[in-house]
């Protein structure tokens, strides 16, 4: 499938060359950077050449070219504790509306990403209802 960017979207303008990166690694579907506002050092954002809001909207061939740069990415930073962090949607903390992947180097208890697991306590019956109902959509 050939690249779909947008006119008005920052990371579409980074991917045209209209907004200046420090790039580190381009395919034929991702283009992937330095973040101007690193958690960490090394923080780095890979993005598909593909205009889509969330994930569930990019086409697979972006997506599944979009994880192996994340590896090389992580391999070439030699971070030992790493995260890979990818939002959909203002309320999941999404700033900018194209898909996008974080790599954030986790170098020690101050730097890089710090979030809570506020975790609720489940009933499995539930659980396992729920697990049925996603499997019928699948």
């Amino acid at each position: 499938m050939v690249s779909k960017l947008a006119a008005d979207c920052l990371f579409c303008k980074i991917i045209k060359g209209e907004i200046p990166s420090v790039k580190l690694a381009e395919t034929a579907h991702s283009f992937s950077f330095l973040d101007i506002g690193p958690l960490s050092e090394g923080h780095a954002l890979v993005i598909p050449k593909y205009h889509a809001e969330k994930m569930h909207e990019l086409p697979d061939e972006f997506l599944a070219d979009a994880m192996p740069v994340a590896k090389k990415i992580a391999t070439a930073l030699g971070a030992e504790n790493y995260n890979i962090l990818q939002n959909n949607g203002r309320l999941a903390h999404q700033e900018v509306k194209h898909v996008h992947f974080h790599i954030i180097p986790k170098p020690n208890a101050e730097e890089g990403l710090g979030f809570g697991w506020p975790a609720k306590p489940a009933n499995m019956d539930d659980i396992k209802a729920l697990g049925e109902k996603l499997k019928e959509r699948l």
